[in-house]
């Protein structure tokens, strides 16, 4: 009964404030007239009785809930020979099988009202808990309270401390993801996306004097031009999935974060692989490597000399500021260990206190150095990646199903994550890939 009156009282505080909000919009910047004013106050003042009718009920609520945390298994019928635990959970002592307990409990029809048909989107990575699990409390995250009923001493020989290094120690397997940071970002409604790439600018303009005849070429002004061509590039899915045993569904309280991050994190490093080395062929998207009309340097004598001149054909050439260069980890070690004809390091050296915009590398030749795995080794680039698009048409979403194969006769569930994207190159000469000495 208290559920229904607080979606009554939030639907009746929503429309005085509703209400409210309509009259002031009205006015725009113009003072209130009396009878604006003598409304909107009418209006707030409902919304305030209301608003305190909904604090004092969820108050009783949660003295409710206090009541029966504290008062657990007092008052219970012995002919029922049952309990309810703080989370909700009707458990039964003996006599009532886990099966019923199972679908009576409230965490399970709220799983089911929340994901119909076991299909789970983004917006789902809260965690929708396994029936049974305790309140998370902020010291105790993810410690179970479920207790079978098959024996009186179960409950103290199942309970386990939280543990979280496994969770934690996947991000040792999970290297810094910076590129999708680094260049433009756009969405899109379609399977594919049409832009206009830039191929080439010629720019005549001079100075002209005046026309001297009504005939000839006297006074002609120059024309100039700039040539682009339509690319179309396609959307692209990217996914992949991972199978679980319900019991460890059930059983490791931390399974779905774990699988959460990894999924999610996995989409994400391919997305960043692409985007640099993807051949537009199949269903791979158009990488920077792929693109033509990007810019070469080749190597020129010293890394410092190389990486300086590919700046200048950004500038020259490609007509654009470059903002920074994209370098493989391993590259940039290199050049930190660089050193002049003292044995001093160029770079600060291991006591540098130097730290660039992306908190891997300092300054090179006044722009910051990107780190990323998605450059191979010996290769760099450097641009204005703000000329470069990743369009997402579907952002990252985990769907959960037992349909796969023989699935749901094995008690295993599929965990599906997917996301699709588009990428592409406004201006390819705004871009120069490096081959390191």
């Amino acid at each position: 009964m208290s559920v229904e009156r607080i979606k009554r009282l939030t639907e009746e505080l929503q429309a005085h404030l509703k209400q409210a909000r309509g009259i002031a919009d009205g006015a725009g910047d113009r003072d209130f007239t009396e009878e604006e004013r003598a409304a909107i106050t009418d209006l707030m003042g409902k919304a305030g009785d209301v608003k305190n009718q909904l604090n004092q009920l969820k108050a009783d609520n949660r003295t409710r809930d206090a009541i029966r945390e504290l008062g657990e298994g007092i008052g219970v019928d012995e002919g029922k020979q049952e309990r309810v635990t703080p989370s909700g959970l009707v458990v039964p002592e003996k006599g009532k099988s886990l099966g019923e307990a199972f679908v009576a409990s409230p965490e399970y029809k709220a799983l089911l009202e929340s994901a119909p048909g076991g299909h789970f989107t983004k917006e789902h990575r809260v965690q929708a808990r396994p029936v049974g699990y305790g309140r998370l409390l902020p010291n105790r995250r993810g410690e179970k309270t479920l207790v079978t009923g098959t024996s009186d001493t179960s409950a103290g020989t199942w309970v386990r401390d939280d543990w979280i290094g496994f969770v934690s120690g996947m991000e040792l397997f999970q290297r810094p993801l910076t590129l999708r940071s680094l260049v433009t970002s756009g969405t899109t409604t379609s399977d594919t996306v049409e832009y206009a790439r830039v191929t080439g600018i010629t720019n005549n303009a001079a100075s002209v004097a005046e026309a001297t005849a009504t005939a000839g070429s006297s006074g002609t002004k120059p024309e100039s031009a700039i040539a682009t061509a339509k690319v179309t590039t396609p959307v692209r899915t990217i996914a992949h999935w991972i199978p679980i045993t319900k019991r460890a569904m059930s059983d490791a309280a931390q399974v779905l974060t774990l699988i959460d991050n990894f999924l999610l994190y996995g989409l994400e490093e391919e997305v960043e692989d692409q985007m640099i080395a993807g051949d537009g062929t199949g269903e791979n998207l158009d990488g920077l490597s792929h693109v033509s009309g990007v810019q070469t340097q080749a190597a020129a004598g010293d890394l410092l000399t190389t990486l300086r001149q590919a700046k200048t054909k950004v500038r020259v050439v490609g007509r654009a500021v470059p903002n920074g260069y994209v370098m493989n980890p391993a590259d940039v070690e290199d050049l930190d260990l660089l050193t002049d004809n003292e044995n001093r390091f160029y770079f600060g050296g291991p006591g540098g206190s130097y730290v660039g915009a992306t908190g891997a590398a300092g300054p090179l030749w006044n722009l910051p150095i990107v780190e990323s795995e998605a450059i191979p080794a010996g290769t760099a680039y450097i641009g204005d990646w703000r000329k470069a698009i990743l369009w997402d048409r579907e952002q990252a979403s985990i769907t959960m199903t037992d349909s796969h194969s023989d699935f749901f006769i094995r008690n295993m569930v599929a965990i599906l994550a997917e996301l699709r994207v588009a990428f592409g190159v406004v201006q390819p000469s705004a871009f120069v890939k490096i081959t390191l000495p």
